[in-house]
């Protein structure tokens, strides 16, 4: 039984593939190169680098040698482990972070590290999700209890472009719930990739996002309405106002005038 262990990092918002001429490619879409004394790495436009039977030193040395093609950066990037058993015998799959193959070729690794970078994009977006949660929930408090003039418009805008971002970037770019192209042309990684993407729950934590960020935009469109529709009352208001003003020194006119 051999053992093998990939690490994922996920450097940043975007990565330039295309800038990797300094690197030996092994296949493309996605990329992987060869990385350290012996192992392989995997790169994705989204950010995501797999990196496979690396230490310590060679892992430090090759993010050093990649994150400037990443912008923008992130301070403490998502990172996920796995340990990999090749065992001939045994049902491909995983169970408690050990992902069981017969064989790890490149397709192999390829499906092992386009499920594992999907992870880390989706626990990088929980917790943002988590943190406007935060921020949205005392907008909300406020409308309960009608005090939903003192919301900000600036602030409402700057949600409901926080979720379209996360939105554009989930759907746009990780495409998390799309099967990749290689997967279609290889019927024995396509059941190691299905099986992996149901161990990591990556269809139920996309769905779970999808919700959480439907529910902060309707929040915050619903506070954004009831703001214009106040600013629209004041300046029918101040019309109205204006209109007094003119009717009450025309009548003076007229009255100083007979």
């Amino acid at each position: 039984m051999e053992r093998h262990h990939v690490d994922v990092t996920l450097l940043g918002e975007r990565l330039d593939t295309r800038a990797l001429e300094h690197l030996e490619r092994v296949v493309e879409a996605p990329a992987v190169v060869r990385a350290g004394r012996g192992g392989h790495a995997v790169l994705f436009r989204y950010g995501a680098v797999a990196l496979f039977d690396l230490d310590d030193e060679e892992r430090r040395a090759f993010l050093d040698r990649v994150r400037p093609l990443a912008k923008p950066t992130f301070d403490d990037p998502e990172r996920e482990e796995a340990e990999i058993r090749v065992e001939d015998s045994s049902a491909e799959g995983a169970e408690n972070g050990v992902v069981v193959v017969r064989a790890l070729s490149i397709p192999h690794m390829q499906a092992i590290a386009e499920v594992l970078a999907k992870s880390v994009v989706l626990a990088h977006h929980e917790e943002a999700i988590a943190d406007a949660f935060d921020r949205i929930e005392p907008l909300a408090l406020a409308l309960a209890q009608g005090r939903g003039h003192r919301v900000g418009g600036r602030r409402l805008q700057e949600q409901i472009g926080h979720v379209l971002l996360a939105q554009h970037r989930m759907v746009g770019r990780v495409e998390v719930e799309e099967k990749p192209e290689f997967v279609w042309e290889r019927p024995d990684v396509e059941r190691l990739y299905t099986r992996l993407i149901d161990e990591y729950e990556l269809a139920e934590r996309h769905g779970l996002l999808d919700r959480k960020l439907d529910l902060i935009s309707r929040t915050a469109q619903t506070l954004l309405s009831l703001e214009q529709d106040r600013r629209a009352l004041r300046v029918e208001w101040i019309i109205v106002l204006l209109i007094a003003v003119e009717i009450v020194l025309f009548v003076y006119e007229l009255s100083t005038a007979s």
